[in-house]
């Protein structure tokens, strides 16, 4: 009973979400085509993204309105609902790569006890990430 309720709820929330399955693949290709992130409601724009193909680096500019960050997120969490067996707020056609692991760091975690600015604080998270992510390799 407990598959078959968890195997109705995910379809129950993929029609709420209009949502598609996507590709799965381990080559580092990761393809939206109007993804939307599914906490947000109303009039959300979608973003379109492509990463493994031509490029294998992404990087977002612009100013402080928020898209930014809501794009970020939207790429981690369909990646982790993908990875979760769920599908996803995106047009057909969208693939996810599957990874091993994955970090966020996400906040403005300043540290004025520690005399660190926002983007010494972030660095410095990213180097814990690192080191604790050849830490788990090597074991």
């Amino acid at each position: 009973m407990v598959k078959l309720e968890v195997a109705f709820s995910k379809a129950k929330y993929a029609f709420d979400i209009k949502a598609t399955m996507p590709k799965v693949n381990r080559d580092g290709v990761t393809v939206l085509k109007n993804a939307r992130h599914p906490l947000l409601s109303g009039a959300v724009v979608p973003i379109s993204l492509s990463l493994g193909i031509e490029f294998d680096t992404l990087i977002i500019t612009g100013p402080n309105t928020g898209g930014k960050t809501v794009s970020l997120k939207t790429v981690g969490l369909l990646t982790l609902m993908t990875m979760c067996g769920l599908m996803i707020p995106a047009d057909d056609g969208s693939k996810i790569n599957i990874f091993d692991s994955v970090f966020a760091d996400i906040g403005d975690e300043q540290s004025s006890e520690q005399s660190l600015s926002t983007f010494s604080s972030h660095m410095k998270n990213i180097v814990n990430t690192i080191q604790a992510e050849q830490n788990t390799i090597i074991r």
